[in-house]
């Protein structure tokens, strides 16, 4: 009997409901909320949703690349696990780096827009007092997550649903604005506006990737966690293209409106639902800050052995790595302190997208090898999911790749330090 498919214990609290709501609150956070400005910025009009469609079809081979590399590992860490069995622990090294980064600047980019639209909302409009608040959110997560990973479940699972109401019902006006105007020329777009876009609509598709990093607490067998990962991907690129819509059509200067669902929201209710959908972002945006703060440990924990950053990172309190969480939330702290929301986005998505690719290089080879139930099948989706990230990183910039070699450098060094320390006090 496979390793994924071992009888579960009673530690294992994660079944498909549960990962799918984990996988739309990773999904549908704050991005969803200011997204549709930049689209239209780079696409006006209603060709902007098709940005969305784009980046979800393109999308599509990564999410089932991580449900049946989920599936086949009954073991948290999702890309580092997969990466160290197949390409061996120098390259896993850089893949659950790079994973864990990627996880840290959404997390950031997710506090820092908390700071940026919730907090005036409160009254707190100071840069200082944005910050302050920005710091308290950060560690009072940190502090409910301590908790343990099953009060985390209740706490995900209620606000993905409070959240997706607001959005559910605007979606609604939508798909009748669709039906309307599918036959009018408001379709046209440049192609390269559009592929900026759809570099753009990475962040706030991106988020499926979560569903497989709890992958040791999950009950149900392998399908569980490739059905949740791909239905949390496809439910919410059909909401935001909706969205998108909706928008596009309520607000004809969408690329000048600083809160497009909100303003939508009050357009098509007239005024009398732009509270629900301004307390439906924050809800959103406290849920995604949650799930992440919730998450973003396991990919460092992971890492947490003697061959890479030691097993301290590893130890488990309730469910959690206390050690992966402290560091996790100090990185949070000092990116939000340093660091523009615009920034975080893009080097969010450089690094998700990179750690895309590795996964499924990693999923060619173990499906080659015939390991883990992984079989020819399988080996199709390695290219499919290549070719798409080329495209979507043929509208990166030179500088933002720079950057994201530093975070693959300093994970190296960062190794590098450590077994030089191990060493020193091997001696002693």
């Amino acid at each position: 009997m496979s390793q994924a498919a071992a009888t579960p214990g009673p530690q294992r609290v994660l079944g498909f409901w549960s990962l799918l709501a984990l996988g739309l609150n990773g999904i549908v956070g704050v991005g969803i909320f200011f997204t549709p400005t930049e689209i239209a910025r780079l696409v006006p009009g209603p060709a902007s949703a098709l940005a969305f469609l784009l980046t979800a079809a393109l999308l599509l081979p990564v999410a089932w690349t991580y449900g049946r590399l989920g599936g086949a590992f009954a073991q948290d860490g999702g890309p580092y696990v997969w990466a160290r069995e197949a390409l061996g622990e120098r390259v896993a090294l850089a893949v659950g780096f790079i994973a864990y980064a990627s996880a840290v600047f959404s997390t950031s980019a997710v506090v820092r827009g908390l700071g940026q639209y919730l907090a005036p909302e409160l009254g707190l409009v100071s840069p200082a007092s944005r910050w302050g608040f920005e710091m308290l959110a950060a560690l009072g997560f940190s502090a409910i997550v301590l908790l343990g990973l099953r009060p985390s479940v209740w706490v995900w699972s209620c606000l993905t649903i409070l959240k997706l109401l607001p959005l559910l019902f605007l979606a609604t006006f939508g798909a009748r604005e669709l039906t309307v105007h599918a036959t009018d020329p408001v379709w046209g777009f440049e192609a390269d506006g559009l592929w900026r876009a759809a570099l753009w609509a990475v962040f706030p598709l991106q988020g499926f990737e979560i569903v497989p990093v709890p992958a040791g607490e999950v009950r149900g067998g392998p399908r569980t966690v490739l059905a949740a990962t791909v239905a949390s991907l496809g439910f919410a690129a059909l909401l935001y293209l909706l969205l998108q819509l909706a928008c596009s059509f309520a607000l004809p200067q969408l690329g000048q409106v600083a809160a497009p669902i909100v303003e939508a929201g009050a357009h098509y209710s007239q005024g009398q639902a732009r509270g629900v959908f301004a307390a439906g972002t924050n809800i959103s945006a406290l849920g995604i800050a949650f799930g992440m703060f919730a998450m973003t440990p396991r990919y460092l924990a992971a890492l947490g052995n003697d061959a890479q950053l030691g097993s301290a990172f590893s130890r488990q309190r309730r469910g959690v790595p206390t050690l992966a969480l402290a560091v996790t939330t100090c990185g949070v702290l000092i990116l939000v302190s340093i660091s523009s929301l615009s920034s975080l986005f893009v080097l969010s998505s450089l690094a998700v997208l990179t750690q895309y690719a590795v996964s499924a290089v990693a999923l060619f080879l173990l499906a080659r090898r015939r390991q883990r139930g992984l079989g020819a099948l399988d080996q199709w989706l390695a290219p499919l999911t290549l070719l798409a990230i080329a495209v979507l990183l043929r509208a990166a910039k030179l500088a933002e790749l720079s950057a994201l070699a530093g975070v693959v450098l300093a994970g190296f060094v960062l190794q590098r330090v450590r077994r030089v320390l191990a060493l020193r006090q091997g001696a002693r």
